[in-house]
């Protein structure tokens, strides 16, 4: 019998089904009941800047759009927050009702007090992370190839300093939320090696963030009884405005409709399995 769990870690090319045993069977639904539990207000970390393309990658900010869609069917007011090169593709593809903080580039100290700056102005009951890259043991900052990105990586991961309830979701094991299982993924040859050592109450591995988003979503459709997925069609044209806006695929770093560079139909069907699922 499929799981929301078994679809969203199909096609794994990039070694993340390792983490599969280390994690519940019902991870998105036990993620879900941590969103049910703490109500009102959801801060979504998002943005993963692609070096050799100079631009942000599609995974990532669809599927924070998912999620942020869905919470505000059900009452939650959403902020999105991610850093300025990030930031262009994803104020494209908002609705102009949507909130977008861009976290400042600063040095470590300084974004420690605007994180609790910005965690007391919005007051969030809830951080989301999804395919945001985070610090290695050593402080730095690296993409899936190895190489440094700080100075295109804002340090959103002070947010999570605050003691309020959080989801990582993630596929290489840069990203935040990844620490959870960093004992783990320092024994793979395929994820990023050294890991991200910030931890998140839950963490979703995926084998694209989008689809651990999409997972999340389905699990929140089951808890609520509700169908709060994306359509397949809505998907879609999210994908290809937010390349039409410059976003990139991230693997092939170009400005495909890719994510992850799995072509939309791939995408497509994993989506439209989560919705027989929770039909």
């Amino acid at each position: 019998m499929e799981t929301i769990k078994n679809i969203i870690t199909d096609n794994d090319k990039r070694g993340i089904s390792m983490l599969l045993p280390h994690v519940s069977d019902t991870v998105c639904e036990d993620a879900a009941n941590i969103i049910l539990n703490n109500p009102n207000k959801a801060i979504i970390l998002t943005g993963f800047y692609i070096l050799s393309a100079g631009a942000a990658e599609t995974d990532g900010p669809i599927g924070a759009i998912a999620i942020g869609n869905a919470l505000k069917k059900i009452g939650y007011h959403v902020t999105y927050i991610t850093d300025e090169f990030s930031q262009p593709p994803i104020k494209k593809v908002l609705s102009a009702d949507d909130n977008l903080e861009i976290f400042p580039m600063q040095n470590h100290e300084q974004s420690a007090i605007t994180a609790d700056k910005m965690i007391n102005d919005l007051n969030p009951s809830l951080i989301i992370s999804i395919e945001r890259c985070g610090p290695t043991v050593d402080g730095d900052y690296l993409n899936s190839r190895g190489k440094k990105i700080e100075e295109f990586n804002s340090k959103t991961e002070y947010l999570l300093n605050n003691n309020i309830p959080s989801i990582g979701i993630g596929d290489g094991g840069n990203e935040i939320g990844m620490g959870n299982l960093k004992h783990i993924i320092k024994n793979s040859t395929e994820l990023s090696n050294p890991p991200c050592i910030t931890t998140t109450d839950l963490l979703i591995p995926a084998s694209t963030s989008n689809w651990g988003g999409y997972g999340l979503v389905a699990g929140l459709s089951k808890m609520t009884n509700k169908n709060l997925l994306p359509s397949i069609p809505e998907d879609e044209k999210l994908i290809k405005d937010f390349v039409d806006a410059g976003g990139v695929d991230g693997i092939t770093a170009t400005s495909s409709y890719k994510v992850d560079s799995f072509e939309l139909e791939v995408n497509s069907s994993i989506l439209n399995r989560l919705h027989k699922l929770i039909q």
